[in-house]
């Protein structure tokens, strides 16, 4: 009797407790956790963004098997962009964005055991574009070989001189040490290969260190973007273990910073519980604005208990670091939260499962920064950012 007049009491609290929440306005449990399932992210003055995806638009550039190359070192033809097209570069020729992207031609499996070559696309609204049927650069019979071959020409980033000179850094892969390299070209087309940007640095200390993702510095003159030198030298962040730093005088040779121990300088690492606890990678080409020099960079999740647990484990998002511009090896603004991060179920599925958007471009055209990506390391997405309607980044979890 004793354990029934129990029940009944707790029932009756429970539906006093309802009447309540109801009359009061509050909401039940369930409610609260749907409301506050996703959080809005205000970005600070001094970033860009928020970035917003086209409706209906993405992807834009995606795997073509019937893409065919006589490939110089298979000597065969090859499917050169039948696996995966990825981590894109992008640039202005003219009124014209140009965009180089990653293709995987379909040799292996696994990340990285495909060969990578260099494809072309080109768009006059930034999103609907036409692309080549042959790359513009791949591991051929040149100077690059002992660098490229076999694994080939990675995750470009480029920028453009005032006077019309292409600089890309790409990441040579010859499946033993990946290195940060330059090419440069007039017409985006054609491309001299000067080896890897390190090489003569310090006696040729750091020739062979696996290192990649450079971002030379940019601004923008007359709203065209342009390649900037800061304290009267050419200046780059690069790096994916920590954002380090390089400067150069013809931006072909570089010569990475040291601290006051002749170690590689280190201006931000990886941060435990955050979004980029295991990797900080440097994305498209920094830029100079009225608060420093913003970099977009992007950040990794670890995958064990240094995990940020709002996001997937592994999962890339993107950051933005400012640094000072009179003193530029110094952090003086951070995003503690990913302003992009994988939303769209092409973000999510492909050949990184864990999701990916992989920052790479940006280019300001007819007033807007047009934003593209790599999307789970298989195809290529965009997302504009218009500083006259200024918008929140990705919704938090």
């Amino acid at each position: 009797m004793k354990r029934h007049l129990k029940q009944i009491c707790l029932m009756a609290l429970v539906c006093l407790e309802a009447v309540f929440l109801s009359c009061s306005g509050k909401k039940t449990e369930t409610n609260q956790v749907t409301a506050s399932s996703t959080k809005s992210n205000v970005l600070p003055e001094w970033a860009l963004g928020g970035f917003v995806r086209p409706e209906g638009v993405n992807p834009i550039i995606q795997p073509r098997p019937e893409s065919k190359f006589d490939c110089p070192m298979r000597k065969e033809p090859v499917g050169w962009e039948e696996s995966d097209t990825f981590n894109p570069a992008a640039t202005l020729k003219g009124d014209t964005i140009c965009v180089l992207y990653r293709a995987e031609d379909n040799s292996a499996k696994g990340i990285g055991m495909r060969t990578s070559r260099i494809g072309w696309a080109e768009s006059t609204d930034g999103i609907t574009m036409i692309r080549r049927d042959k790359p513009v650069m791949y591991p051929a019979e040149d100077n690059a070989k002992e660098f490229e071959w076999p694994g080939g020409c990675e995750d470009p980033r480029v920028a453009m001189t005032e006077d019309g000179l292409y600089v890309m850094l790409y990441t040579a892969w010859n499946r033993d040490v990946p290195r940060l390299s330059v090419a440069t070209s007039k017409d985006l087309l054609t491309w001299e290969k000067h080896g890897p940007a390190f090489a003569k640095a310090y006696n040729g200390r750091f020739k062979d260190m696996a290192c990649k993702s450079g971002s030379i510095v940019t601004k923008l003159v007359d709203g065209k973007q342009t390649i900037a030198k800061v304290n009267g030298k050419y200046l780059m962040y690069w790096g994916e273990h920590m954002v380090a730093a390089a400067t150069s005088d013809d931006l072909i040779h570089w010569e990475p910073v040291l601290d006051d121990q002749n170690e590689l300088l280190g201006l931000i690492y990886p941060r435990e519980k955050y979004f980029d606890s295991a990797l900080t990678e440097c994305g498209p080409p920094a830029v100079i604005t009225e608060d420093g020099i913003l970099l977009l960079y992007n950040g990794k999740n670890e995958t064990n208990e240094k995990r940020d647990p709002r996001f997937n484990a592994g999962t890339y998002s993107a950051g933005q670091v400012l640094f000072d511009l009179q003193h530029p090896y110094q952090a003086i603004g951070r995003l503690d939260v990913p302003f992009f991060r994988p939303m769209a179920d092409f973000e999510k599925s492909g050949q990184y499962v864990d999701g990916t958007v992989f920052i790479e471009g940006l280019v300001f055209f007819k007033g807007k920064w047009y934003l593209y990506y790599g999307c789970a390391d298989s195809m290529v997405g965009v997302a504009v950012y218009d500083p006259q309607n200024k918008a929140d980044g990705d919704i938090l979890p």
